[in-house]
């Protein structure tokens, strides 16, 4: 990193507070060669003396401390100088140091090991900008929210991190419920990487990605060597995502090496795997139980500790800090740097957000890739959700089929990562199709399959073996 003296910054002291020596020299180093004044200190008792005496324009400091917890030095520093900003250091880099960081209003959180560009860009921008100046207080929030796994103040995220605070110490199996694209994965690594297995693999399984016939062979694994994820996960977590689109043969399986009755072996250490379960899903789990699709055994295995994230329209008080998060990383990633104005944070929170957090970073990708403009209006975005929106039918009637399924579709891609959905969506798209399809046609006939086929268009042979494959089903009646 190259520094350059600024006469400019001489009248502007750095307090530094940090009980690893080498950190202090470090950042007095890098602050004086800047052109700063340093005081360092080992202790939080010092660096309060400091404050209350009116030294310092700007403190850093590390969360843990010989003497205090900075989490509990901060309230009394804001209290005697609510003007002066605080960056705020830790290596313990988890959800809940971020979020407390937030909450007793550092200007930053920055986690250790820091980049030394990032940690001089942040104090530039501490000291440029009046602390009370609430353009100062957005910007900062969206730097720090930028670095979180999840971003958001309002009272339903509160919920969420409460949530995710208490289970972070405990091993227990998780089911993380939610619409597609509320970030179900982001909670799951969080849990992983705060929690007591964070040395060990996060592994993750789609299971409305993978083919229903493989979905076994995924998770358990083959006799030729192919240990599957159970195994890949061993002394860490695994994330069955969308756990209710896993078949019944692979729910009896699981539920089997849950209760222990199924003894799966790692071949590497010949033991059981040792692994903590996440599940998540988008759809209604005790609707499937009732529609027969889903073992309600399994459920109760899984839904020991319950996360229900909110969609976006229910939290939209949260919009302005994701947009700015998310303008930030997508600078990061090499696009054009935009800023965003009320006009057009006031246009996003109206919109309903069917594909939630995921569908408003990929409109604001979008806008950064699509639009020269520096700046980010209301006219902007309602064109950029204008050309995407699928529009209801209105006067001109019900919507149809196809308008059905296309609305569906738009939701479906605006909620993938870069808006492209996993491999294989064909196949997968004409399953969902087929299922309620073959067991509606069959409820209406009572069971009978070769009505059903009739009214289908379908030889017998062909609608059996799609029933056993599709896992549909039968309602009581002639066969």
């Amino acid at each position: 990193m190259t520094v350059m003296t600024n006469v400019s910054n001489a009248n502007k002291k750095i307090l530094i507070a940090d009980d690893d020596a080498s950190i202090r020299l470090v950042l007095s180093q890098t602050f004086t060669r800047l052109g700063y004044q340093v005081r360092a200190t080992g202790n939080a008792t010092t660096l309060l003396k400091w404050v209350f005496d009116g030294e310092g324009d700007l403190v850093v400091t590390d969360v843990v401390m010989p003497d205090e917890n900075v989490f509990d030095v901060l309230p009394r520093i804001r209290k005697e100088r609510p003007k002066l900003p605080v960056i705020v250091m830790s290596a313990q880099n988890t959800l809940l140091t971020a979020v407390s960081a937030a909450e007793i209003g550092a200007f930053e959180y920055i986690p250790k090991p820091f980049d030394l560009d990032d940690m001089t860009s942040a104090a530039r921008r501490a000291l440029a900008r009046p602390a009370d100046s609430e353009a100062a207080k957005a910007q900062a929030r969206a730097v720090r929210d930028e670095r979180l796994p999840l971003i958001g103040r309002s009272a339903p995220m509160q919920d969420v991190y409460r949530t995710v605070a208490r289970l972070v110490g405990a091993d227990l199996t998780v089911l993380i419920l939610g619409e597609s694209g509320t970030g179900k994965e982001l909670v799951a690594r969080a849990l992983h990487d705060m929690g007591r297995r964070r040395d060990g693999r996060f592994v993750v399984i789609n299971l409305a990605a993978v083919p229903r016939e493989r979905v076994e062979t995924e998770l358990f694994g083959r006799e030729d060597g192919d240990f599957g994820k159970l195994v890949e996960a061993d002394g860490g977590t695994l994330f069955l995502d969308e756990i209710g689109d896993m078949p019944l043969d692979a729910q009896t399986r699981l539920l089997r090496v849950i209760d222990g009755s199924e003894p799966a072996l790692n071949p590497k250490t010949g033991r059981r795997p040792n692994v903590r379960l996440i599940a998540a899903t988008n759809r209604d789990l005790r609707g499937l139980i009732q529609q027969g699709l889903f073992r309600e055994d399994l459920f109760f295995r899984l839904n020991v500790a319950p996360i229900r994230l909110p969609p976006l329209r229910d939290r939209v008080e949260d919009i302005p800090e994701l947009a700015r998060a998310f303008l930030l990383r997508a600078n990061r990633e090499g696009l054009p740097a935009k800023t965003i104005d009320a006009g057009a944070l006031d246009r996003l929170k109206l919109h309903p957000w069917p594909g939630n957090v995921r569908e408003l970073e990929n409109l604001i990708r979008r806008i950064c890739a699509l639009y020269a403009e520096d700046l980010i209006t209301a006219r902007i975005v309602e064109r950029e959700l204008a050309d995407h929106q699928i529009h209801a039918a209105g006067d001109e009637g019900p919507l149809t089929l196809a308008q059905i399924v296309e609305r569906h579709l738009s939701s479906y891609f605006a909620a993938q990562p870069d808006g492209i959905p996993p491999e294989g969506l064909y196949d997968r798209i004409l399953e969902e199709v087929e299922r309620p399809l073959i067991q509606l046609t069959l409820a209406a006939t009572r069971g009978n399959q070769v009505r059903a086929a009739d009214i289908l268009g379908l030889n017998r042979n062909t609608l059996r073996k799609k029933i056993q494959d599709l896992g549909v089903e039968m309602a009581r009646g002639r066969r």
